[in-house]
């Protein structure tokens, strides 16, 4: 596949141990009779069949009692068998639980646990006039073919008003990002709000909170200090993965920044099919970033790839209209997943790159400087930092004044000699009967000797 897409990113697959890999999101969920919609809420959508490759009914069932095990000894699941949790994120979440393993993955439920009633206190509280009138305006916008968002007065857009107007009240400093919107919107069309009238989108704040602060944290902000990071980083990678395609771009003037930002920021949701934007979502959640820019990687490779594919886009038009329309055939969740999870860049990799990126900044750039060591690599990151703050949290400091002790110093020991193996050979030591110490004159110490003037 390489070969033939014209340059060498990928890796021996990895992570992969049984034909259960196969999509949980081409499982057949016909639309109701009462409507013409897909499995997913889309009117009009053309994703109601499954795609190639289907699982059946019986390998879906055992992929959701695999779930169901894992989600009920969560705690020792991810202590013990994490890697467990990880490869069945890469073949993708069974759609009817994702409500459930979602908040989960990104630890939400333990800040939901930790802040109890602070959601409804911010829900209540009137939000700030700028920032309202600014969601209000972008409510409509947010996935307007879905009948979750239809009507302006249905539990969807009332529900995505409350969630977003709930984060700038609960992170003021930050406020609205456009960007926002569309995570939020996926986050409540998976996460069923609690049963009360009116509805009440807990569960997706919290998720929406660890992705702006855990899994992104800089991003939604003003500066978006780190998006400018990130696109320098993905740019050095193309330099050292697609050498040829980083030419391209550089010749015809075509930045990261022209098209990165969409797609990180909207984790995907704007620009790819929407069963590859939920297979996205559940590696991400497991693994971090590194999914993000692996994802990112592969599109640039599917678009410009080839030799043809680039001469066919002489100028920054034709180059950008390329990466925004690649062939739907090419971006199925299975085939497409497969390459994503083959890229070869690893977590290390991505770490010393940004290392390296943060020391060529330039000190005078405006705004804060980028702080990514506050982004967790993924589930396993989060879920070791909530328990370390669990286990600190349930320990009571001790109001006792420390007492010194002072230990009496030891008795000075007499320094043991060196023996003398100068003229000796290895099987004489081993062999010679222990008798009293060697006496003689100390060995004279030699100013300075390498390795070679060292007799055995």
């Amino acid at each position: 596949m390489a070969q033939a897409l014209g340059e060498d990113l990928v890796q021996p697959s990895e992570l992969q141990d049984d034909s259960s890999s196969l999509g949980s999101d081409s499982e057949l969920c016909g639309p109701s009779p009462y409507r013409q919609a897909d499995r997913y809420g889309f009117i009009g959508s053309s994703s109601a069949e499954p795609g190639p490759g289907h699982p059946s009914a019986d390998l879906i069932r055992q992929r959701e009692m695999k779930w169901v095990e894992m989600t009920l000894h969560w705690e020792k699941t991810m202590a013990r068998r994490y890697k467990k949790v990880k490869i069945q994120c890469r073949k993708g979440i069974p759609s009817a639980l994702r409500a459930r393993c979602w908040p989960l993955l990104c630890g939400a439920h333990v800040c939901q646990e930790n802040h109890p009633g602070t959601y409804q206190e911010l829900a209540s509280a009137p939000g700030d006039p700028q920032w309202m009138e600014t969601i209000g305006r972008d409510l409509h916008r947010q996935f307007p073919l879905h009948e979750m968002f239809v009507s302006p007065q249905g539990h969807g857009q009332q529900g995505l008003l409350q969630v977003l107007k709930a984060y700038t009240l609960y992170r003021p400093e930050q406020g609205y990002c456009q960007a926002q919107g569309p995570v939020a919107s996926v986050l409540l069309m998976h996460l069923p709000p609690e049963v009360t009238w009116p509805p009440v989108p807990q569960e997706a704040f919290w998720c929406l909170v660890q992705i702006c602060e855990v899994y992104l944290p800089g991003y939604y902000g003003p500066h978006m200090e780190a998006v400018q990071l990130d696109a320098q980083v993905f740019s050095a990678l193309l330099r050292r993965l697609l050498p040829r395609v980083h030419k391209h771009l550089q010749q015809v003037g075509v930045g990261p920044l022209l098209y990165l930002p969409e797609w990180f920021l909207c984790l995907f949701a704007r620009s790819l099919p929407f069963p590859t934007v939920l297979r996205i979502w559940d590696a991400f959640l497991s693994e971090g970033v590194k999914v993000l820019f692996r994802v990112g990687l592969t599109l640039v490779r599917l678009a410009l790839g080839t030799a043809e594919q680039r001469q066919a886009c002489p100028g920054l038009l034709e180059t950008l209209g390329t990466l925004r329309t690649i062939p739907q055939t090419q971006l199925q969740e299975e085939a497409f997943m497969v390459q994503v999870h083959s890229v070869a860049l690893t977590e290390r990799d991505l770490q010393r790159e940004i290392r390296t990126q943060l020391d060529q900044l330039p000190t005078t750039a405006p705004g804060p400087p980028p702080q990514p060591k506050a982004r967790l690599a993924g589930a396993s990151a989060i879920f070791e930092i909530q328990q370390l703050a669990r286990v600190q949290g349930g320990t009571r400091p001790s109001l006792e004044v420390p007492r010194i002790v002072v230990q009496p110093p030891e008795e000075a020991r007499t320094p043991r000699r060196k023996p003398q193996t100068r003229g000796k050979t290895f099987h004489g030591l081993l062999t010679r009967v222990r008798g009293p110490p060697l006496e003689g004159p100390p060995r004279a110490h030699r100013g300075s000797s390498s390795f070679l003037d060292t007799r055995f």
